[in-house]
């Protein structure tokens, strides 16, 4: 089992056309630029980023600190879990996670789209444990 660190974690959300529905799947990703975790919603409101950041702290323990852009749904869920101190929302803070997105969209752009929620969990999951382990900038120590 791989310990993993709990220093500091990006979140951000990706807009993505199932079908000609939006959709948005959040992402954590931690300081190193390793996807953490990944999750498919039909809203962006606080009931889907309390879900996400729930699921993401039970699977990887809390983090130190937690940098967000500056979606309200992020401080209303980080105030119901009661983790607002950790919170760092920032318009620049948050490149990490904003970056990670883009191997993920030149594979969905070679895919042609979704066709279903699952295919896209699904598709978002193996693709981020698939770049966790090929990927050449993270730090080895």
């Amino acid at each position: 089992m791989r310990a993993y660190s709990n220093w500091q974690w990006h979140l951000g959300e990706i807009f993505v056309k199932i079908n000609g529905e939006t959709h948005y799947l959040w992402r954590a990703v931690d300081h190193e630029g390793e996807v953490l975790e990944s999750y498919v919603t039909k809203r962006r409101d606080r009931k889907a980023a309390l879900k996400f950041l729930r699921k993401s702290m039970k699977r990887y323990g809390n983090p130190e600190v937690i940098v967000t852009d500056k979606l309200r749904s992020y401080g209303a869920a980080m105030k119901d879990i009661g983790n607002v101190t950790k919170q760092e929302p920032g318009r620049w803070l948050n490149n990490r996670a904003e970056n990670s997105r883009l191997p993920f969209r030149r594979r969905e752009l070679a895919m042609l789209r979704f066709r279903q929620m699952r295919c896209l969990q699904k598709f978002a999951s193996v693709h981020s444990s698939a770049h966790n382990h090929f990927n050449l900038e993270r730090h080895l120590y």
